[in-house]
């Protein structure tokens, strides 16, 4: 599979490359605290260019082995990256599916860049990918991905108690997901 470059109206959408190490840790220092609510915790190392360049190397490698497609979402003229999405943990086979990820920085909130960028990226992962399934999870408390997702199409499937572990805290999540239009 090639590495992926979509564009909306306001965004540029791509894998990242070693030359962008510089612009992954400016956005991650810049919306450290807007993300921590939301993620597991994050040792120092992870603020560093060095572990940038690592998380880097892992994405294209992920890439290249179908293992999942974690994207960067740069300004048209990627300047900055303005967020993030994952189509990850892809399962090929009877399943078809993965699950998604994704972060904004916090002075795009609000402003539907997200939903416009995810459709692009839905619509890449079903036609391009050839998934059946894209699986989204959320905590309970965040009423702005449970409206994003909605607003998406994605379908509330369960409720998983002491999912995951987030911000050092096993978290419930409500597991929603998405089927791919028949053909």
């Amino acid at each position: 599979m090639d590495m992926p470059v979509l564009e909306t109206a306001r965004a540029r959408i791509r894998v990242a490359q070693i030359t962008d190490a510089s612009k992954l840790l400016r956005y991650r220092l810049e919306n450290r605290t807007h993300l921590a609510p939301w993620e597991p915790l994050r040792g120092s190392e992870f603020y560093t260019v060095e572990h940038c360049i690592e998380t880097i190397g892992q994405s294209r490698h992920n890439v290249e082995h179908d293992r999942g497609y974690p994207l960067l979402v740069f300004d048209p003229q990627e300047r900055s990256i303005l967020g993030t999405f994952t189509f990850a943990n892809i399962v090929r086979g009877a399943f078809q599916a993965c699950h998604l990820g994704y972060g904004l920085a916090a002075h795009l909130q609000g402003q539907g860049l997200m939903r416009e960028v995810l459709e692009a990226g839905i619509a890449w992962a079903f036609d391009e990918l050839g998934l059946h399934r894209i699986m989204a999870n959320y905590l309970p408390r965040n009423e702005r991905s449970a409206r994003l997702l909605a607003s998406l199409g994605f379908e509330r499937e369960g409720y998983a108690k002491r999912y995951l572990q987030i911000a050092g805290v096993w978290e419930d999540h409500v597991l929603t997901a998405l089927i791919a239009p028949s053909g």
